[in-house]
C-alpha cells in the first residue's frame, strides 16, 4: 500500500478527492484502491471487482524456498479432498494483489488447487508504485524468465506435495502472465495445457528475456488457448496472426501441443478485458474466456 508521502505524485488520477490533508488523503486512496490493490493499477472500479468466498475452501498464504529464497505465494483449493488438478496463476504486472487471489479462489471453486507465486518477489513489491512507468523499469524490466520458469517449477513441486496431482498440471496468466503461460507451456514437463489472456507474443530479445512464444511455438508441450482483445492497442492483431502461423506450421512437423492450440480474439474488447476491478473490463468477454479456459482444461486432460 502507498505512505502518505507518495500519494501527491498521482492525486491527480483520484478525481474528485480532496488534498487537504494526510489523514483525509490516506482515507480517500484505502476507497478508491481497495485492500491489496497495487497503486499503479489506478483508477480502480473496486465496486464492479467480483468477490468469490473462501467458504468451502482453504486459502492462504506461505513460502517455497528456491536457491536460498523465500518465494512467497497466494492458494486456494477446497476443503478436505487430495490428488487435486493444479493451476498456476500468473500475475498480471501488478503482482499478486486481490484479484489475482480472486482467481485462484475461482479455480478452487472448481475443484482445483491453484497457486499463484509472486514472480518478482526479487525485484521489488508492486504495491509500493504509484507510476506505472516506475514500476516497468524499476521492478517489471530486472525480471529474467529464467528465474520465473525457476519459481513455476518450485510452486508445482510444492503443490505435490500439498494436495496436487502433478499428473494434472494447467497454467494460466494474465498480461504479463499471459506471456509467461507461453513460456511456461514450452518449458515444464509438467503441464497439460494453458490458458493465455492478452499476452504479448513478440519482442526484442534481452538477457533477460532472451525469447517470446513466436519463437518458441515449435516446442510446446502442452496446448494453448489464447484469448485477446481485438482493440488491444499493445497487442496488435498481427502479432496474432504470426503467431497462429508459427503454431500451423510446428503442428505441420508434427508438435501435437502446437496442432492444438487454438486462439480466440473478442473484437470489441481491449486489453485486460478480464480485469473486473478495472475500467477495461468487459463482462461478456470475461465471463465467455472463462467458459472456455474451464472447458480447455476439463478437454486437455487437467481437471
Amino acid at each position: 500500500m502507498l505512505t502518505v508521502d507518495q500519494t501527491d505524485e498521482f492525486n491527480a488520477l483520484l478525481p474528485g478527492r480532496s488534498t487537504e490533508a494526510g489523514a483525509t488523503r490516506r482515507t480517500a486512496l484505502k476507497t478508491a484502491l481497495g485492500v491489496g490493490y497495487a497503486a499503479a493499477t489506478l483508477p480502480i472500479m473496486a465496486q464492479t471487482a467480483i468477490q468469490t468466498a473462501s467458504t468451502g475452501l482453504n486459502v492462504g498464504q506461505a513460502t517455497v524456498d528456491v536457491n536460498g529464497f523465500a518465494v512467497p505465494f497466494y492458494f486456494a483449493k477446497p476443503q478436505g479432498k487430495t490428488h487435486l488438478p493444479v493451476i498456476l496463476v500468473v500475475q498480471e504486472i501488478f503482482g499478486v494483489h486481490d484479484y489475482i487471489a480472486d482467481i485462484c479462489r475461482r479455480f478452487a471453486k472448481a475443484g482445483y488447487l491453484a497457486i499463484a507465486p509472486e514472480l518478482y518477489a526479487r525485484q521489488g513489491d508492486p504495491r509500493a508504485y504509484a507510476d506505472m512507468g516506475k514500476l516497468m523499469a524499476e521492478v517489471v524490466s530486472k525480471v529474467p524468465d529464467a528465474q520465473v520458469m525457476g519459481d513455476l517449477d518450485a510452486a508445482v513441486q510444492w503443490a505435490g506435495e500439498n494436495g496436487g496431482n502433478l499428473k494434472k498440471v494447467g497454467i494460466t496468466g494474465f498480461c504479463w502472465g499471459g506471456r509467461i503461460t507461453w513460456l511456461y507451456a514450452e518449458q515444464s514437463k509438467h503441464v497439460k495445457a494453458g490458458v493465455a489472456w492478452y499476452g504479448r507474443l513478440v519482442g526484442t530479445p534481452t538477457e533477460l528475456t532472451p525469447k517470446h512464444p513466436l519463437e518458441l511455438a515449435a516446442g510446446l508441450k502442452g496446448p494453448v488457448l489464447g484469448l485477446y482483445g481485438g482493440q488491444d492497442g499493445g497487442i496488435p492483431l498481427t502479432t496474432v496472426n504470426q503467431m497462429k502461423d508459427a503454431l500451423a506450421e510446428a503442428g505441420a512437423k508434427g508438435n501435437a501441443a502446437a496442432r492444438a492450440s487454438e486462439f480466440v480474439v473478442y473484437p470489441q474488447a481491449p486489453h485486460a478485458f478480464h480485469a473486473d476491478y478495472r475500467p477495461s473490463y468487459r463482462q461478456d468477454a470475461a465471463e465467455d474466456g472463462w467458459k472456455r479456459a474451464l472447458a480447455w482444461f476439463k478437454t486437455h486432460g487437467v481437471a
